[in-house]
């Protein structure tokens, strides 16, 4: 089966110089893959030409004449911009010509236009931006990382359903574990919505393991981490702050006199499995789930590595079948009989 994917070739704070190199090393490990490159013809084909492709097979331009810019409104990016290479990329999946779509571009805008462009799925009252972060021995799925900064109970279920199904589907984890981040593992702790979502998970058919707290992301005990929108990007951005604190302060200490500097010559293989094994562009392609099509939304700040994974996180969601698996599984929950709580 050839997979196509629409790439928002315009979009993140590079544009063509991220998207386009990402692109043609992406197609050069992956035969079974086509890329439809939206945005200005110009620029595009003066970066295809620039790598010595501009005859590259597998890749196809289609023109948009407007971008997105990454600080401008959610609102009137979705109302005045209807032919940007944002909206235009998510339009040819709504038509059936792309099966997924890459965009590193606006959050916000892409968010806010796929959903009004591809709607969400039955039973699913709002999407969710989910992203794989590194834990011990595997990746965990978090979500919601920022798209909803209120959620309901309900929309935490629903939010479980999705990880797991994604889970399931891309890494093959067969029930996968599920835990509700919370400020201790007691049932007792937490505000009402969590608590009341807790209940609602126990009484699912997923695997929900209890509530779980922010070191449970990364110490492998779980496969995904549901929360709100709010408490979910903070957690992202602290994580990312500490990585980056991490790899400034072993930066410090190796080149602080000669001695270290020799100490990191001996450390250099260690060193370089270390930052490989946390490396975020290798993470990179946070999924929007809950639409009727596949959104990947990758880092904005990006090089052509991490867009690159991006890529490939769209790709195996199209060959996992995630929207369909997820529509199935959201409607199986939905005939069960409703949860009888205690008074």
């Amino acid at each position: 089966m050839t997979i196509s994917i629409a790439v928002d070739a315009m979009g993140g704070d590079v544009g063509v110089g991220v998207t386009i190199p990402a692109a043609l090393a992406f197609l050069d490990l992956h035969p079974d893959t086509r890329l439809i490159l939206v945005g200005q013809p110009g620029p595009i084909e003066a970066e295809l030409k620039r790598h010595g492709r501009a005859d590259s097979t597998r890749l196809s331009i289609h023109p948009a004449t407007e971008v997105v810019g990454m600080d401008e409104s959610p609102q009137l990016a979705l109302k005045n911009k209807k032919n940007s290479s944002m909206r235009v990329a998510i339009n040819l999946v709504k038509e059936g010509l792309a099966q997924a779509c890459v965009s590193a571009g606006n959050t916000g805008a892409l968010m806010a236009t796929a959903r009004f462009v591809l709607k969400t799925i039955p039973g699913i009252d709002r999407p969710a931006i989910a992203k794989l972060m590194p834990s011990v021995g595997a990746e965990t799925c978090v979500l919601d990382l920022g798209a909803n900064v209120d959620c309901t109970p309900e929309q935490m279920l629903q939010f479980g359903i999705m990880g797991a199904t994604l889970m399931a589907g891309i890494k093959g984890r067969d029930n996968p574990r599920v835990g509700l981040l919370n400020i201790g593992s007691e049932d007792i702790k937490g505000n009402g919505a969590v608590k009341q979502a807790g209940e609602m998970l126990r009484q699912s058919n997923l695997n929900f393991v209890g509530n779980v707290e922010g070191t449970d992301i990364y110490s492998g005990t779980v496969d995904v981490v549901v929360c709100d929108g709010f408490t979910g990007n903070v957690a992202l951005k602290t994580s990312e702050g500490l990585a980056h604190m991490v790899a400034t302060f072993l930066r410090e200490e190796f080149t602080r006199n000669w001695f270290t500097r020799l100490c990191a010559l001996f450390a250099l293989p260690v060193l370089v499995r270390f930052r490989r094994r946390v490396d975020s562009r290798r993470y990179n392609g946070a999924s929007l789930l809950g639409l009727r099509g596949i959104v990947v939304k990758s880092h904005g700040g990006t090089d052509s590595l991490g867009f690159r994974c991006a890529l490939e996180q769209a790709r195996e969601e199209v060959h996992a079948d995630v929207i369909q698996h997820i529509t199935e599984r959201v409607a199986g929950q939905l005939r069960s009989p409703e949860p009888v709580t205690e008074p």
